[in-house]
């Protein structure tokens, strides 16, 4: 999944990344207000952590403005220990959750994987499907009880497309939501991935729709 995280301190914003990508999320950062609601605008993201105490625009405006053009990405904010009003305003203005700093990184993972699980219309936290296995809390897979290695980028493809299974995904959306805002996007990277998944997993398991995109469906 794809993450914006909204952080001015340099050192937390760090931490942040580096927690998400080792929990298998693909990461932007935004240090101001500005470039926040920007990015929030024009990028599809399945998620955002979002400082309130922000330069040049502040998080709570940057909220509303988001929600007025109709972006509908969770939000998770970040605020003071004992700020109840931070809070209460910030559900107000359409976040979805809140976190107090200081906090764990494990706690504010597991939140934000709750958000997206949500968004996805998913109640279980582990993704099965006949025989698959997708735990994204454990980045681990399972065909038939035996563990399937993977790397990073091939586990991000199949847990994109095991959360929406039996939907068409375009390349497209693919392409947008296992990259970061600066990579250098290929879509012909994703038809190598999507080759070695069915090699590893079950030739059946991604359809290919020409002109369209993939389609996931349960092996048997």
């Amino acid at each position: 999944m794809r993450i914006l995280v909204v952080e001015d301190s340099a050192p937390l914003a760090a931490q942040l990344r580096d927690a998400l990508v080792a929990a298998h999320f693909v990461v932007d950062h935004a240090p101001d207000g500005e470039e926040a609601l920007f990015l929030g605008e024009t990028e599809p993201y399945d998620a955002v952590v979002l400082d309130l105490g922000l330069p040049r625009l502040d998080g709570l405006t940057v909220l509303r403005r988001w929600r007025a053009a109709g972006r509908d990405m969770p939000v998770l904010i970040l605020t003071a220990r004992d700020s109840w009003t931070e809070k209460v305003a910030g559900l107000d203005a359409g976040a979805d959750d809140y976190l107090a700093k200081p906090f764990a990184m494990g706690e504010l993972l597991a939140r934000l994987r709750a958000l997206v699980r949500r968004a996805q219309g998913r109640a279980q936290a582990v993704i099965e499907l006949g025989s698959l296995r997708v735990d994204p809390a454990a980045g681990s897979v399972t065909l038939r009880g035996a563990p399937v290695r993977m790397t990073g980028l091939e586990f991000r493809l199949l847990a994109y497309l095991a959360g929406r299974a039996g939907q068409v995904v375009s390349k497209t959306e693919l392409t947008e939501h296992l990259y970061a805002q600066d990579f250098d996007r290929d879509s012909n990277t994703l038809e190598v991935v999507v080759g070695r998944l069915r090699r590893k997993l079950d030739p059946a398991l991604i359809e290919t729709l020409r002109g369209r995109g993939y389609r996931l469906a349960a092996p048997g």
